[in-house]
């Protein structure tokens, strides 16, 4: 079953499934060959119970990798005793900002979507809503879009909105010439670039001088621009397709072009399917924000040293 299915036959997010099974190795679901995620009938058993669990008042990480007969048993004694973590009540309440977004989808409301991305920055924070709602939504759409239950022009719609709300309300980040220089966009063949738009605002957020350059850029162009910037970074987000026979020979060409010291770092829903590639090459590969926050300190503090 696909992760939108499991995650609703098992009473959860497809984003708290993916939490779940990245932090704590909850589940372990096969993979096709373009790298999409498919749980079986025991696995969404035993995530219904962890979700069940969870409401009861168990701590996820204290649970999740309990063997399925030990989960079953906790449930069966109504065990709920322990307090809820922050992080579950603050889901719950996101999870009705992420229907309104969805809604708005639907409708092909602008304002509305617009509105609703303003509010929840206010209450979230510019990292908060990356995390708890705009990631969540743009994976929604994106399953939706491949299951065929949203249109391409659905998904074209709020991408822009998304897209054009991130740059925005990241734009104050980008102006100090004394920050060091990152690179972002998509390789050529990636015309999906909602999630550089994503790590654009993120990166700002931080600190870091950002040169967004859109979606599908050769390598010499890519290149070119960060010689000319003395970019620390290139950030490359690869989503679809993943199974590009000519991106191997541009993250090649794109390596080679660079200077050493200048760091790849790729992320997105189909990095993972190029992975023997990008470590051959020596590109970094990431999808946790955590995760990308810790590679930009080290790089800046090695920066700082030189």
């Amino acid at each position: 079953h696909s992760i939108v299915t499991a995650a609703k036959r098992a009473g959860i997010t497809p984003h708290v499934l993916r939490a779940w099974e990245k932090r704590y190795n909850a589940v372990s679901p096969d993979r096709t060959d373009t790298n999409r995620r498919l749980y079986s009938e025991d696995e969404i058993e035993r995530l219904r119970l962890l979700g069940v669990l969870t409401k009861q008042g168990h701590r996820i990480g204290d649970i999740a990798r309990h063997p399925t007969p030990a989960l079953m048993q906790l449930a069966s004694e109504g065990a709920g005793n322990a307090n809820r973590v922050d992080s579950e009540t603050e889901d719950s309440l996101t999870e009705q900002s992420l229907k309104e977004a969805l809604d708005a989808v639907h409708r092909l409301d602008a304002e509305a979507l617009d509105a609703i991305l303003k509010r929840n920055t206010v209450a979230l924070g510019q990292r908060g809503i990356l995390e708890r709602l705009i990631g969540p939504l743009t994976r929604r759409i994106g399953d939706m879009w491949i299951e065929g239950s949203l249109s391409a022009a659905h998904e074209h719609f709020a991408s822009s909105i998304i897209r054009s709300f991130l740059l925005r309300s990241s734009r104050a980040y980008a102006e100090s010439t004394k920050a060091p220089a990152m690179i972002v966009t998509t390789p050529t063949g990636q015309l999906h670039e909602l999630g550089a738009a994503m790590v654009t605002a993120y990166a700002r957020d931080l600190g870091w001088r950002v040169l967004y350059l859109g979606a599908s850029l050769p390598a010499a162009d890519i290149a070119h621009v960060a010689s000319a910037n003395s970019a620390k970074a290139v950030i490359l987000s690869i989503v679809h397709p993943a199974d590009d026979a000519s991106l191997p020979g541009e993250l090649k060409l794109l390596r080679e072009l660079l200077p050493e010291e200048t760091v790849i770092i790729a992320g997105g829903e189909s990095a993972d399917a190029y992975a023997p590639l990008l470590e051959d090459t020596g590109i970094v590969i990431t999808n946790d924000l955590d995760e990308f926050n810790q590679h930009l300190t080290r790089l800046r503090r090695l920066s700082a040293t030189k």
